[in-house]
């Protein structure tokens, strides 16, 4: 049986997890995050990589979206403040016809009213918000059943 790879995108500022309002995104390091995913996928005992991708940059995720349409069973993206500004994020995914799955840290209703709509969650099956770290965990758990 063939491995199925989850590729996870993690955009702009996402790299300052662990120092960037903790109050609000808590303390664990993007990192952490991603080792945990590892921890838990391992631990589930599947066929299933990862690869991580984080950038700054609305071009070089627009890019990662692209290429992940080749070797990639589901996409997993924290578009961060992309998630609210960018039209090309969203064209990006509805490009690409692998299952995918918006997540967030915080609970974006419960943060400023510019943060309540996300132009991405229209190109994904679902969106999973508000459960800190424990969101990418939600969202493996969802792509798993996805493919």
């Amino acid at each position: 049986m063939n491995k199925k790879l989850i590729q996870f995108i993690d955009g702009p500022n996402l790299n300052m997890l662990g120092n960037r309002e903790p109050e609000i995104y808590g303390s664990m390091t993007l990192i952490d995050i991603h080792n945990s995913v590892v921890e838990h996928l391992n631990n589930k005992n599947l066929n299933i990589d990862v690869n991580f991708f984080q950038s700054n940059s609305e071009g070089e995720i627009v890019d990662c979206i692209q290429k992940s349409k080749i070797n990639s069973s589901g996409l997993i993206i924290n578009g961060g403040g992309f998630s609210h500004t960018s039209v090309a994020i969203l064209d990006a995914l509805l490009t690409i016809e692998i299952p995918k799955i918006e997540i967030h840290l915080s609970n974006l209703f419960k943060r400023e009213n510019f943060r309540h709509h996300s132009f991405i969650s229209k190109g994904v099956n679902g969106v999973i918000c508000g459960f800190g770290p424990n969101s990418y965990l939600l969202a493996v758990e969802g792509m798993i059943k996805l493919i």
